[in-house]
């Protein structure tokens, strides 16, 4: 009752309030021993159930909270021994309270099967009787991060498919022997897409040590340590995958470019690994031994020529795109830390020698001026994390972006650093020059950046012409549809008014960017969709809800507590998305969880700059300093009391959109709450969880996903969203997972080797499934 009143004078629903007034009528009635008592509190439970499906309809994971407490009072009340003494009426009032509990348990039974959430449709294409292959690509082979460094995430393999993936078991495992290490950030994670060429194929660990093992029983060949210098302040401690380069595929390709046959080398077979320290290797794929016309011996610094160069301040986490003479790469830097970071540069870099070819410097006049000696690259300028896009055909890479960090105050920024900041930029891939580049968030105050892979595919429109598209998912929800030769909007774009009010010293964009195919569930959230484990807690959801600055989507940040949504972890993340070109399909993971972020004031135990010698926190979340600006930040999951997210169910979900009309064809949850409550065996209740990683597909119609914050790898039907099989794993998934076929058996594989800031369980599992061979 005290906690509705606190609700309805910060102008939230009046029935907590009422029901607590009522509750009181009824305690008091039933010490009397009263008959009144069962008859008001059978009332109530009808007009709870009525309140529940006005304000949340038939969603079951939304009912229960509304009902659960006093579903269980009521059962309570059922009790002979609690009634005893009653007067006359007692059967009727009991039978009247029966029978509303019993529609309350009809309704949410009901609701099981009939999620408001969930989008039930079916693609109208047919896979193909043969999938098209990818010039220059084995159907056999996963060569790249994405399979094509065009980010496809899609296999025209069909040996596993939806009639029997249901056989799918552990063909082998392999177990790196890795284990986190006191000296390990709390960020510690392996986030790792093997490839596969031939009869190799290529990992990196949790410490990026680069192992080759064979493809068909994981039997480890031989392993590159490139001793990572690893310091809990790291803000990122993860590898996502490597990147290989064949000297005798490219040559054809280099020779165009350059006019000339490139020099011919000692390392024609090279696989790229990015170390977190700021280095590259390029390994003899062969033999495991450093390719010694590379660099120094094989080792690249890329920290040269960079401002602050701290450990850990720049982090090369996702493999580079490599063309036929050039490797391109990006990395991440601290956010929130300071003004004093590195830059956010992309490079080219000679892929046989490690010379600097070009660099564009998203933050700089002249982004392609390379300093001279005593100059350094532009400090925070935005930088690229996720992995990259390459179109071979037009030579053009697809960059995306970040902002320029400290992320969540952005006064200080220049419109240099604005330019290129959360964007799409497309770049020459042989000299960096810019081609064209999208902004899809202004002034992005809430880490909505470009956060993965872009996506190229050929969309063929309900007109029939056939156009050069790239797909670019963003933290924002949005997901932008693009022709790859200007950047002009395949799907339409709008522009929608952004609240005001930003924090003093910065400012907001007006408006902002929103694509008409949005994959954000709900755009913006009310009172009504606050959550609970109980009527509780649920309560307290929305009296925080109600005390915290929103007025919708890029609701600026502020002293008094921002809500955040969508949240920092975004509704797409680094897993990207997986295009089925032969169907004209697109597959994906969207995620919906707000975070709150709250700005402190510079004061006592807050300064301006750091002592000497800090590092950073080694996580994105919690109290984050942003030296050199007027004040610090706080971010965090918006949670209740209890730990449970505010916001109800679903927080993620898998997706089918068809790329001829690009609608939404089919939307459901994915994921239970199994192993995210330590101690608890609960049991494996689909309710739709956040997830890192992301989704591939194969001509067998199905789209293998992990990444839940429960230990499954499932399989998915691409026609209808159907689960078709899952896995249990012995840790977290946080992956993306990748197919291959070895002596002609097709193989699913993925890495359980856990995620320590999204809390599943450690590992160090690489497990491959198949068909047993009677399949």
């Amino acid at each position: 009752m005290i906690g509705g009143a606190w609700l309805a004078v910060l102008g939230g629903s009046y029935y907590y309030v009422v029901s607590g007034i009522v509750l009181l009528i009824c305690a008091v009635l039933l010490a009397r021993r009263s008959t009144t008592a069962i008859w008001l509190y059978a009332v109530l439970m009808l007009a709870t159930l009525i309140w529940g499906l006005w304000e949340a309809g038939t969603d079951f994971w939304a009912l229960v909270p509304r009902l659960d407490i006093l579903g269980l009072l009521g059962i309570w009340l059922l009790i002979p021994g609690v009634t005893r003494g009653i007067g006359a009426g007692l059967r009727a009032s009991k039978t009247f309270l029966s029978a509303t509990l019993a529609l309350a348990i009809a309704v949410l039974v009901y609701s099981i099967f009939n999620d408001p959430q969930e989008i039930s449709g079916s693609m109208a294409s047919a896979q193909p009787a043969q999938a098209q292959p990818v010039e220059g690509v084995s159907p056999a082979d996963w060569p790249a991060y994405g399979r094509t460094q065009s980010g496809t995430r899609y296999s025209p393999l069909n040996q596993i498919n939806e009639n029997n993936v249901k056989d799918l078991q552990v063909a082998w495992t392999f177990r790196s022997g890795e284990s986190r290490t006191e000296n390990d950030s709390g960020e510690t994670t392996n986030e790792l897409t093997p490839i596969k060429i031939g009869d190799n194929m290529y990992i990196c660990t949790t410490h990026q040590i680069l192992v080759a093992l064979d493809p068909a029983t994981g039997k480890e060949k031989w392993r590159f340590d490139p001793k990572l210098r690893s310091e809990p302040s790291y803000q990122h401690l993860t590898c996502r995958g490597v990147s290989y380069y064949d000297q005798a595929n490219t040559t054809e390709f280099a020779a165009s470019l350059a006019g000339k046959t490139p020099a011919q080398t000692s390392c024609p077979h090279k696989v790229l690994l990015p170390v977190n320290d700021g280095r590259l290797f390029a390994i003899n794929a062969d033999n495991g031994q450093p390719c010694s016309e590379f660099a120094d011996n094989g080792e690249l610094d890329l920290k040269k020529m960079h401002p602050y160069t701290y450990p850990g301040g720049l982090q090369p986490t996702s493999p580079p795109v490599v063309t036929g003479t050039t490797i391109i790469i990006g990395g991440s830097v601290t956010d929130n830390f300071s003004v004093h970071e590195p830059s956010g540069a992309i490079r080219g870099y000679d892929v046989n020698t490690g010379e600097l070819k070009w660099i564009f410097d998203t933050g700089a006049e002249d982004p392609n001026a390379i300093p001279t000696d005593g100059q350094t690259l532009v400090n925070n300028s935005p930088n690229a994390w996720a992995p990259l896009a390459y179109d071979a055909a037009a030579d053009v890479v697809y960059v995306p972006t970040g902002n320029a960090t400290p992320d969540i105050w952005g006064g200080h920024r220049t419109p240099l650093m604005e330019r290129y900041a959360s964007a799409i930029v497309a770049l020459n891939g042989s000299t960096g020059k810019l081609v064209w580049s999208y902004q899809t968030t202004r002034h992005d105050l809430w880490d909505m950046d470009v956060p993965s892979q872009p996506t190229l595919a050929d969309v063929k429109t309900q007109s029939g012409e056939t156009a050069p598209a790239i797909y670019v998912p963003t933290k924002a929800g949005n997901l932008f549809v693009l022709d790859r030769r200007d950047g002009k909007p395949i799907v339409p774009i709008t522009e929608v008014p952004a609240p005001q009010g930003a924090a003093e010293g910065d400012w907001v964009s007006p408006t902002q960017p929103r694509s008409a195919l949005n994959l954000t569930p709900i755009q913006t959230l009310t009172d009504k969709n606050m959550w609970g484990a109980t009527m509780f807690d649920q309560l307290m959801c929305r009296v925080i809800f109600k005390r915290l600055s929103y007025k919708g989507q890029y609701t600026p940040p502020s002293e008094q507590g921002t809500l955040v949504f969508p949240g920092n972890l975004g509704v797409f993340e680094w897993g990207g998305i997986s295009v089925n070109p032969d169907r004209q399909v697109a597959l994906m993971n969207p995620m919906a969880l707000p975070f709150v972020s709250k700005l402190i004031p510079r004061g006592p135990g807050n300064p301006m700059w750091p002592e000497e010698g800090a590092r950073g926190t080694g996580t994105e979340t919690g109290i984050q300093p942003q030296y050199g600006t007027p004040f610090g930040v706080e971010i965090n999951a918006f949670l209740s009391p209890l730990g449970l997210p505010c916001k109800e169910p679903a927080w993620g979900y898998v997706a089918g959109v068809d790329m001829k009309t690009h609608e939404v064809v089919w939307r459901k949850r994915i994921g239970t709450i199994r192993d995210s409550l330590q101690g608890l065996q609960l049991p494996p209740l689909k309710i739709g969880v956040p997830m890192l990683g992301g989704p591939i597909s194969t001509a067998g119609n199905l789209m293998f996903i992990a990444g839940t914050q429960d230990n499954y790898i499932r399989a998915f039907n691409v026609t209808n969203g159907d689960k078709v099989w899952e896995a249990r794993l012995p840790a977290g998934g946080q992956a993306t997972p990748m197919t291959y076929e070895a002596n002609g058996k097709q193989y699913i594989v993925i890495m359980a080797g856990g995620h320590g800031s999204f809390g599943t369980k450690m590992g160090d599992y690489l497990i491959a499934y198949a068909l047993p061979d009677s399949k």
